[in-house]
């Protein structure tokens, strides 16, 4: 089977440079195109906290200080994203892999299905840590998601365990 257009989950986790190379691998084999994503927590982005009037002892001062802070760790956390592909999409290109790459904020794995449809990929990239039973349930599992919903095969990468 041969994959043409590939879709990548790129984080900040120990797992990240394992799922790239073995994409960046099969996209050289393949001749394929990578698509890079990384998806910021809709928590970490998410809109500024409900204002508090100033009944319960806040100054205006205070609320826009608070606001002003949050932006500003918005954009570094966007930049940082940004960085991040960046480099990925060099290091990609330079061994002649066509690369593109985008984020978006909200829930990882509803993006990766969302993109894998709109930009017509044939394989999904995803790595998977390994939580099972109570932890996949409270925090979820984008993998476990993806497997679900994709539009195209997935290839997961599991974490190394650390036991063996």
């Amino acid at each position: 089977m041969s994959f043409q257009k590939i879709l990548v989950a790129i984080d900040n986790s120990s797992l990240c440079k394992p799922v790239f190379s073995q994409a960046l691998e099969l996209a050289q084999v393949n001749a394929s195109r990578l698509m890079l994503l990384n998806c910021l927590s809709s928590d970490m982005v998410g809109e500024p906290s409900v204002p508090m009037s100033v009944e319960m002892g806040l100054y205006p001062e205070m609320m826009n200080t608070a606001y002003q802070t949050q932006e500003s760790l918005i954009e570094q956390r966007i930049e940082e994203a940004q960085a991040m592909l960046r480099s990925y999409c060099k290091t990609a290109t330079s061994k002649g892999v066509l690369t593109e790459f985008d984020y978006k904020v909200g829930d990882a794995g509803q993006w990766l299905c969302k993109l894998a449809y709109s930009w017509g990929a044939d394989l999904i990239v995803v790595g998977r840590r390994g939580r099972k039973g109570l932890t996949e349930a409270l925090l979820g599992s984008v993998s476990n998601h993806v497997l679900h919903h994709a539009p195209c095969s997935v290839l997961v990468i599991q974490e190394a365990d650390t036991r063996r």
